[in-house]
């Protein structure tokens, strides 16, 4: 507990560090695992079946906050996309690497489709973390976001299968057994998230900090029935969180900060944890090889899936281009290496060195230059106005709710009087704080960015009042009148 305690410490430091750095806080995390390790400290552990384990475990919580943190409305135009990306997209991307891989390196074709497959995933960690630093435009950070989400499952199926012993199933039979998984994930994931907000909504639980514990709680509940059903639990667990995360849900903001933390924590676990299982010594002989395969993949293998897979959608080439930069790498792929080292007999240690190299070079040259990348091709500005911060706390006995909202900068709610807010008749703003001083406002009252704001309401109006609430966040005082998004909603009526 105490060496546990001292690690979890120091990560905590690291991501101050690579924050002001703009190093990715999984490089540190990976170099605190390599100096404990057996070539540090002298910890000497090499089970990769637990690390497999552990790390499919820490995969579901992180995929579990991207979801939670994922709009809808961002992704939603980019869901096409994105789709494609991930299933089309990972197989040319397989196809290039692992000729790469046969070609240049020298590895046989099972060892190079494993390679292929296993480095073909964007992480989820990493363009979460990084891309939500990013200003990009909205439908862009989507496509993007919601690739890494959907594109763990085919990988994963594809690693399973290459590196099973005996021969490969036809590749017809590989993309059914994909579709029939991604199809029950979100089946499973879907119904799940509609469960669970159907049940958080109208269930007041005695204490608030259990909200964010059972949501967290029904993401797991769907990797597991989405495992159990024989259909992929990632995808399920992160259309579950999509479900969950733009719900209307009790104490939102602290559930989004609760699940934010645990995903920091399984990061810092799994990270730590890879970096155990890695040998620093043997890195060294497969550097030029994971240098190889990593160019390859990097300035081929990514750029020409993205280009084809984005041909229907007719994206602009400067989006092609940074989509094409942002295929971030990180622990996904490093977990995916342990699934080959499960099967004895086979090159399994090499494909786990390669890749680890391969992720902390690229990753290290990547991942501080995305935002160069980004102004450099005139996408550094995300546009559009700040959704309010919501929060609601049911009040059982009195039939209502309290919800408490953030005027966040960029919020078109400032400046618009109390009265304006035109909420319907069972609800009133009554109190608002403003620098760190609390009062109870007129109808003449304006409002600021930085304003805490406390509605009551019945439960009768609820939805209603967090969707005028919304809307003149979005659209100002003239919300309803004209839409949200400043289109004339009477010019639609014609």
């Amino acid at each position: 507990m105490l060496v546990s305690a001292i690690v979890l410490l120091v990560a905590v430091a690291a991501v101050r560090l690579s924050s002001r750095t703009g190093l990715p806080s999984l490089l540190l995390y990976l170099g605190i695992g390599l100096a404990i390790g057996q070539d540090g400290l002298g910890v000497r552990f090499d089970d990769a079946e637990l690390t497999q384990v552990l790390g499919y475990a820490a995969l579901v919580v992180i995929l579990a906050e991207g979801g939670l943190g994922t709009k809808w409305r961002d992704i939603r135009p980019a869901v096409p996309a994105a789709t494609v990306l991930a299933t089309v997209g990972v197989a040319i991307s397989v196809g290039i690497t692992a000729a790469g891989a046969h070609y240049l390196v020298g590895l046989d074709w099972r060892l190079s489709l494993i390679m292929g497959a296993v480095v073909s995933s964007t992480d989820a960690a990493a363009v979460f973390s990084v891309l939500r630093r990013v200003p990009l435009p909205r439908r862009l950070a989507g496509t993007v976001e919601a690739e890494s989400g959907f594109n763990d499952p085919p990988v994963v199926i594809l690693v399973v299968a290459f590196s099973t012993a005996g021969p490969l199933d036809p590749w017809y039979v590989l993309i059914g057994n994909i579709v029939l998984q991604l199809a029950i994930g979100v089946v499973i994931g879907a119904a799940v998230g509609k469960f669970g907000e159907y049940a958080l909504r109208h269930v007041a639980l005695p204490a608030s900090g259990l909200y964010p514990i059972a949501v967290m709680a029904l993401c797991v509940l769907a990797y597991a029935g989405g495992a159990l059903a024989q259909g992929s639990g990632f995808l399920a667990t992160y259309i579950c969180g999509i479900v969950l995360g733009n719900a209307r849900l009790p104490h939102r903001p602290a559930t989004r900060g609760f699940a934010d933390g645990m995903a920091w924590i399984a990061q810092i676990g799994l990270f730590v944890l890879l970096g155990l299982l890695a040998t620093p010594s043997e890195l060294l002989e497969d550097f030029g090889a994971a240098l190889v395969i990593g160019l390859v993949l990097t300035l081929v293998a990514r750029p020409v899936s993205v280009v084809l897979c984005t041909l229907p959608f007719r994206l602009p080439w400067r989006n092609q281009a940074l989509m094409s930069w942002a295929g971030l790498r990180g622990a996904v792929p490093i977990i995916l290496a342990t699934i080959p080292m499960v099967h004895p007999g086979r090159d399994s240690d090499r494909i786990f060195n390669i890749v680890f190299v391969l992720v902390v070079v690229f990753t290290l040259v990547q991942g501080p230059t995305l935002p160069w990348v980004a102004r450099k091709l005139g996408l550094g500005g995300g546009g559009g106005a700040t959704d309010l911060e919501i929060e609601s706390a049911p009040l059982e006995r009195l039939q209502g709710h309290l919800i408490s909202v953030g005027i966040p900068e960029g919020s078109r709610m400032h400046g618009v009087e109390v009265s304006e807010l035109r909420l319907p008749k069972g609800s009133a703003v009554t109190l608002v704080v403003r620098e760190g001083s609390s009062f109870v406002p007129t109808p003449t009252t304006v409002l600021r960015r930085g304003d805490e704001l406390l509605v009551v309401t019945t439960d009768a109006v609820r939805d209603a009042a967090e969707r005028r609430l919304l809307a003149v966040g979005r659209g100002g005082k003239l919300a309803g009148w004209l839409g949200s998004t400043g289109s004339s909603a009477l010019g639609r009526r014609r």
